[in-house]
């Protein structure tokens, strides 16, 4: 029963935050709805897998980093059917143009999409592809002198498919989610069961529930994390000890995650699947613009 119901979980999790056919594998309890978040750090391993291979096959291919950036970030949008970018967009008009928690949910549950929104989604993408762009020219010039220096014979391009930027893209999509993930555990729902988008209210965890969640996340972070240190991840020295970049910036979205759950009880009093959405998107860009501040002392 116990396996029946971690599979379910993360066969629900990927039916909502995918739009591949999960859901003909088998027919979902409404309960397994309600887990989603205690498995959406594997559901990273998806969705972040295929924008890591989108990007690095785009650079092996030839194309510029620009390009392959932009690429990754299509593949994934057509992959997940920009659910999270949706809920960015009714976050953004929601907080933006609502000057009253009524009014706030109001404008998250209008299907139409506001000035905030798009402004919200233009900052948020082009962020995003400057940080994948600017990922790619750093490794690939580097890796491109390395080679030079090392021989004058013909230069094998298919060394320059970026597997760091790959893994990169894997551990921050999965950070991402298990930052967003406890969201749960320190808000309520902020509407009724009723009035829910998709009909399905989170189920909120006991400290039992807690502790698994955190096994739960350490498991799913921890291939990526591997990944990283193995594709050549630096290191930076404190003293005698050397810490992995990757794990310096474990914290980083957790912070954000803290503040702006803060924000949410504030405003609303709870969190939406919009704030969800919203808050995996901005958690996981938090790592991407302070990945070249830490690399600087690498």
């Amino acid at each position: 029963m116990r396996l029946r119901n971690i599979f379910d979980g993360v066969l629900a999790s990927l039916t909502l935050c995918t739009r591949l056919p999960w859901w003909r594998l088998r027919e979902l309890p409404k309960e397994a709805y309600e887990r989603v978040t205690d498995y959406w750090p594997f559901v990273g391993w998806v969705t972040g897998g295929v924008m890591a291979a989108a990007f690095s096959l785009a650079l092996w291919l030839g194309f510029s980093p620009a390009l392959a950036a932009l690429m990754a970030i299509a593949v994934r949008l057509l992959l997940t059917g920009a659910l999270h970018e949706d809920g960015l967009a009714d976050f953004c008009d929601g907080f933006g143009g609502g000057t009253t928690r009524e009014r706030a949910l109001a404008i998250m549950k209008d299907s139409h999409i506001g000035t905030y929104g798009v402004i919200g989604l233009i900052l948020y993408i082009g962020l995003l592809w400057a940080s994948l762009t600017n990922m790619a020219d750093t490794r690939l010039e580097q890796q491109l002198i390395t080679l030079l220096a090392a021989s004058h014979a013909d230069i094998d391009y298919s060394v320059l498919m970026n597997w760091e930027g790959a893994a990169v893209i894997l551990f921050f999509d999965v950070l991402g989610k298990v930052a967003a993930s406890f969201v749960t555990s320190q808000l309520p729902y902020a509407r009724s069961e009723e009035n829910a988008k998709v009909g399905v209210v989170y189920r909120q965890r006991s400290w039992r529930g807690l502790l698994a969640h955190v096994v739960r996340c350490t498991i799913a972070l921890a291939l990526p994390v591997v990944l990283c240190v193995f594709a050549g991840m630096p290191a930076i020295a404190l003293g005698f000890v050397y810490i992995p970049v990757v794990l310096c910036l474990l914290p980083i979205p957790f912070i954000v995650e803290m503040l702006m759950a803060a924000w949410m009880r504030r405003r609303i009093g709870g969190y939406t699947g919009d704030c969800c959405g919203a808050l995996f998107l901005l958690c996981e860009l938090s790592l991407y613009l302070f990945l070249p501040l830490l690399m600087r002392y690498a």
